[in-house]
This record gives C-alpha cells, structure tokens and sequence, in this order.
C-alpha cells in the first residue's frame, strides 16, 4: 500500500466520503447538499456566494444545487427588504431537520475516524489540517 501522504488524504477522504453517504442514504441528498445544509444550520440566512466560498463550491454550481434544494422544500430563498439583488438562503423545517440528520451522521463517522486519538492529537490533527488548507489556498489564489 502507498504511504505518500497525498495518497493517504485521498483514500481516508474516499473512505469517509463512502461512511457517509452510506449513512444518509435513505435521505435522498444528492452529494453537495449535506455540506450547504451543514453550513445554513449554524450560519442561517447566508447568501448565495458566502455558502459557495464556505463549502468549496463554484458560483455557478451552487445555483443548480441550491434550486434542487428549492425544489424538494429543504431551503427558501428571501430578499430582504425588497432588494432583489441580496437573496438570503434559509432552511425550512424539513432541511432543519435533514440538517441536523446530517450532522449527526458527520459527527458518528469523525468519532469512529478518530477513535484510539487523544484529546490533544485530535487538535493537533486539526490544527495541521487547517494549516494545510490555507497554505494550499494561497498556492491556489497565487495561480
């Protein structure tokens, strides 16, 4: 088995990516629909390009999984105050709902991800991953 560590991302990736899906299977969510409803439980009432910075997706993506979320009553779009220009994405019950569903679902697979880590080498993990990430963002804004 390889051990270069890109590698080893893209096969725990594949296998929690797998973990979860399996999870949520019965909920019909396509696969960039947990992660916006994830992001609109704890920043409800976000706007469009926020949810797409937020969860890696490109502007023109998020318009198509945002409608079908539309469709199926998982979110609501609003302009406030008659601005047509400003439109604010919120939950419905039933994406509150599946939201939570989902959430509950990334917490058991992390959890089991994590299991035989200490407190501390769980922040160390972090910390390491978000430092990666936002050297490979500059790497990606310097492009």
């Amino acid at each position: 088995m390889e051990k270069s560590l890109h590698y080893l991302l893209m096969a725990d990736h594949l296998l929690i990516q797998k973990a979860f899906l399996a999870a949520i299977k019965e909920t019909g969510l396509t696969p960039g629909q947990p992660k916006i409803l994830d992001y609109l439980l704890y920043h409800d009432g976000a706007v469009q390009k926020e949810i797409a910075s937020a969860c890696h997706i490109e502007p023109a993506t998020i318009t198509s999984v945002l409608f079908g979320m539309e469709k199926k009553g998982f979110i609501l779009r609003k302009n406030l105050n008659g601005n047509r220009r400003s439109i604010y994405i919120y939950l419905t019950d039933k994406g509150r709902s599946l939201a939570k569903q989902v959430e509950s679902a990334f917490r058991i697979i992390e959890e089991k991800a994590l299991l035989d880590f200490s407190k501390d080498e769980k922040e160390m993990f972090t910390a390491f991953l978000m430092r990666m990430s936002q050297n490979i963002q500059g790497v990606i804004r310097d492009a």
